[in-house]
């Protein structure tokens, strides 16, 4: 059987993925033609089993949201029928590792004991504690930022691990490629190595893996294993991987065991993608790839947009300010002197066009290659009093902006002795009027009973406009609570009865029944820890969660989010914690666990996404608010695109790579990385973001530009050429 490769490349919406699922759908075709002796295939149904046939399929895709969507497209075109195994490049090197992780065992001499992952927010706390000596070192030697400082020497890691490159050859790459500039990494090169090498060595003594060991295990020990590559062999006969110019240089050795093997392959690649360039993407060395494959170009778009005809002008605007070129209306501009002024005029004319049908809010998207919280609030507010949802693509804020989470950390101070110095007064009074929110038949009943007078609805609107439900304790009764019935300590701060406060009648009937629950509730958790019937805090915040929150049925979907990723992040971080403590024997008690959770959480490391992957219902038709990283990762397009702050440096200049980088792709020229190999990078990078962002576009580009910067300063971007040939807006429209 004649087994073969296929190489697609296109630009954006050329119909790379279609033509993939295609191949993969002939492929599978022939396959049930040979094993039925060329005969057609049983119909569904026949009480057949075909898939004891059917061959092991690896799918791959970029990163996890675009899995979703071409898996769902491959079982769509292809009715179900083929099994598929469908991951990105990071998550098949995970499951593979700790799927023989046994092998590893025995090529290492580790320890026989299941490994378990670390999540960034533990991996960088546990450096930061082993590192200690080194960091203050550093840190006595420049004004170094601790976390930014651990956090770069762990992405050298990952980046030499993704690259193929052993730890023990990170000095020698630091050494050439920084050219003894040590500014944003004060520490010598060969301490970088040592520090790595002992990091290493402490987590595979305990089992645990970062995303950086893992793929270092699989790339050096693994992968080149004979055992593992015939195991490999056996288990797929089919590879899919899509938008290659997205994978690391490990994922080419892994393709190449593979075809090695004999398997039918099809690649998709763009050559103006590269998305990831800068965070472990070689696209370049990937596309070394083509030269075993059958290559298939796909020359033309398979749907209409901008950058057929506009693509080279706007490139070589932007390029080449002395370019003379009059961009068509397809490119409008909207000019304002303050950016306050350009988020309500970008409001307004989205707004406009949204309410006079030009566009449904579906194909309109927001673009900036910085968008920050005020842009994000500012677009969202204005567009939602008009009724036109929003969708802030990948807005993950730290899960202690969430009120539920601090109230649930809140409570852990008052139920855990010794932890009073993480607790205040303002903390309470929030917890209080979370913890007393209830569903409105519950309100409805307790309103039965007592009439309130217009200030208490004054402030239980208040209340209410920050709540899920309306709070028995509104913000004014639990700020008078917190003042005069909470006592503050240490060791064990609590809360008092609520006859403390002097004037305890003007609470009301619900609050003071609120209140008296939540302590008697506290009260209750405190005796069964005393007793040792609370296993740990996990367990006491499952019983918070179901006591005040019905056990977040009855959330909405954003609170919802940030609480399952709460519970999902302090279980791994009491199993981690478990695991250390039963390796080290260590006498750390669950006091000290509980604070220091609480103090990783507050200092928002852990972040939630507040939206689902895809909206639902009417917030499927939403406007999109996006970075030109996300947006462009996202693979979305629309009718309409705003490219917020055009006259921004940060479409030449933005930051979207790591430290060090360029020095461990494979086509590293093994010299000092220069200020003109960053400018060259630069130039390349926004040619592929202009040309890759105008493929995404099909009808209409308006450049959004406020002569002044949210912190006043004057904005004179690259694209301010593109700008000067557009037509603005308003002339557009007089016309």
């Amino acid at each position: 059987m004649n087994y073969e490769a296929v190489w697609i490349t296109g630009a954006a919406r050329s119909g790379k993925t279609t033509r993939l699922i295609q191949q993969f759908h002939t492929w599978m075709a022939q396959r049930e033609r040979q094993t039925n002796g060329g005969t057609e295939p049983p119909p569904q149904g026949s009480g057949d089993i075909p898939s004891l046939e059917m061959p092991g399929v690896l799918v791959l895709a970029a990163i996890g949201d675009n899995r979703i969507d071409l898996v769902d497209r491959i079982t769509l075109a292809t009715a179900g029928k083929y099994p598929v195994h469908s991951t990105t490049p990071l998550g098949f090197f995970e499951t593979e590792v700790i799927l023989f992780w046994p092998l590893l065992i025995q090529q290492l001499d580790l320890k026989a004991q299941f490994p378990l992952r670390l999540n960034p927010e533990n991996e960088q706390e546990l450096a930061t504690q082993l590192w200690r000596a080194q960091i203050d070192r550093a840190i006595a030697q420049s004004a170094v930022n601790e976390s930014r400082f651990v956090r770069r020497v762990l992405d050298l890691l990952q980046l030499a691990a993704l690259a193929q490159i052993t730890i023990a050859e990170i000095p020698t790459i630091l050494e050439q490629g920084l050219g003894g500039k040590n500014g944003e990494l004060p520490i010598a090169p060969q301490t970088v190595g040592e520090m790595l090498q002992q990091w290493q060595h402490w987590c595979l003594e305990r089992g645990l893996l970062t995303y950086g060991i893992t793929t270092g295990l699989y790339g050096q020990y693994l992968l080149p294993h004979p055992t593992y590559q015939q195991h490999l062999a056996q288990r797929y006969a089919v590879l899919l991987a899509d938008d290659v110019d997205e994978y690391p240089a490990i994922a080419r050795h892994l393709f190449e065991v593979l075809l090695d093997a004999g398997v039918q392959a099809a690649f998709t690649y763009n050559p103006d993608g590269a998305v990831r360039l800068g965070l472990g993407a070689d696209p370049h060395y990937l596309e070394g790839l083509a030269t075993r494959c059958r290559v298939e170009v796909l020359a033309t778009p398979a749907v209409p947009c901008l950058s057929t005809e506009l693509g080279a002008s706007v490139v070589e605007l932007a390029g080449n300010p002395t370019f003379f070129a009059i961009l068509p209306e397809t490119i409008q501009t909207i000019q304002t002197i303050s950016r306050a002024q350009l988020l309500r005029r970008v409001a307004e004319v989205i707004t406009e066009a949204v309410q006079t049908h030009q566009v449904d809010p579906q194909d309109v998207a927001v673009i900036s290659p910085g968008l920050d919280a005020i842009a994000r609030y500012s677009l969202s507010e204005i567009l939602a009093k008009h009724q036109i949802p929003v969708e802030s693509l990948n807005d993950q804020r730290p899960l202690t902006s969430s009120p539920i989470i601090r109230a649930l950390l809140t409570l852990l101070t008052l139920v855990y002795p010794h932890l009073g110095r993480l607790v205040d007064r303002d903390a309470v009074a929030e917890m209080l009027v979370v913890l007393s929110q209830q569903p409105s038949s519950s309100r409805a009943r307790l309103n039965e009973t007592e009439e309130e007078n217009p200030a208490d609805r004054a402030g239980s609107r208040l209340a209410t406009r920050s709540a899920l439900y309306p709070a028995l304790i509104d913000p004014v009764r639990a700020g008078l609570l917190a003042d005069y019935c909470f006592a503050p300590h240490p060791d064990r701060p609590r809360l008092l009865a609520a006859t403390t406060f002097p004037r305890w009648d003007r609470l009301g009937y619900q609050a003071s029944t609120a209140y008296q629950g939540i302590v008697d509730w506290l009260e209750q958790q405190q005796a069964q820890l005393e007793q040792r019937l609370i296993p740990s805090a996990v367990s006491l915040l499952d019983r918070a969660i179901q006591q005040f929150f019905l056990g977040g049925g009855a959330l909405p979907f954003d609170q919802l989010v940030c609480l399952r990723q709460f519970m999902e992040t302090a279980q791994h971080y009491w199993e981690i914690s478990d695991r250390l403590r039963r390796r080290d024997r260590s006498d750390a008690s669950s006091v000290r666990t509980i604070s220091q959770f609480i103090q990783l959480l507050q200092s928002g490391t852990v972040t939630a996404n507040p939206y689902p992957v895809r909206p639902m219902g009417p917030a499927s038709n939403a406007v999109t608010l996006a970075n030109v990283f996300q947006y462009r990762s996202s693979r979305r397009a629309h009718r309409w695109q705003f490219w917020l702050d055009a006259g921004s440096p940060r479409w030449l200049s933005g930051v979207d790579a790591l430290f060090a980088a360029p020095l461990f792709l494979q086509s590293w020229s093994g010299r000092a990385w220069t200020a003109t190999d960053l400018m060259t990078s630069n130039e390349q990078r926004l040619r592929r973001i202009l040309l890759d962002l105008l493929g995404r576009s099909s009808d209409k580009v308006y450049l959004c530009h406020s002569d002044l910067s949210t912190n006043g300063q004057e904005q004179t971007g690259v694209l301010l050429s593109l700008l000067n040939a557009a037509t603005p807006l308003e002339s557009a429209l007089s016309a």
